[in-house]
């Protein structure tokens, strides 16, 4: 718990992600050093929670500004575009009444960056085929390559959360 806590302590982005890739605090590390976090709680065999979130490396260009350079040589690539603007984002589920309140913290939601009240809509919870499908599609993706391609669909899908009120504000439609 104290791993996850680390990302809403105000620190700098650049902290927040060595702190987490210090303590081994994620379940993949891409290539480029993005770090991907994926976390499920359960009750019996039904899934509480979720936490899964992307954290893109501060220090390496992100892989779809310059594909070849990681293609060729990952290991010693550099940054050579300035004006990448890296930031973390993540997909929460929690469906604990106490945490839950209609359109404000919904049961399923997208976190952009590290604001702290940034919480958009989305229809359920992720499966982690449909999270990683997500990153590879939106970040690893070239013109030449789509490494998503290769990733077979899952019919599996979690029943929808979201409310009346959260479908009459911008949402993400899972699915």
């Amino acid at each position: 718990k104290p791993i996850l806590s680390v990302a809403l302590k105000g620190l700098s982005y650049s902290n927040v992600y060595y702190e987490l890739m210090q303590s081994k605090a994620y379940n993949i590390k891409m290539l480029d050093g993005a770090l991907i976090q994926i976390m499920y709680r359960f009750l019996g065999n039904e899934v509480v929670a979720h936490r899964l979130a992307f954290f893109p490396s501060p220090d390496l260009e992100e892989f779809q500004n310059a594909p070849d350079i990681y293609e060729l040589d990952e290991i010693y690539a550099e940054v050579v575009n300035k004006g990448v603007v890296v930031f973390p984002f993540r997909f929460d589920f929690d469906a604990r009444d106490e945490v839950v309140k209609d359109v404000d913290h919904p049961m399923s939601h997208l976190t952009l960056g590290q604001y702290s009240n940034c919480r958009i809509p989305v229809t359920s919870p992720l499966t982690p085929n449909e999270f990683v499908g997500f990153i590879l599609r939106n970040f690893y993706h070239t013109a030449h390559r789509k490494y998503h391609d290769g990733m077979r669909r899952s019919k599996l899908k979690f029943a929808d959360t979201i409310t009346d009120n959260e479908k009459q504000i911008i949402h993400l439609i899972v699915g």
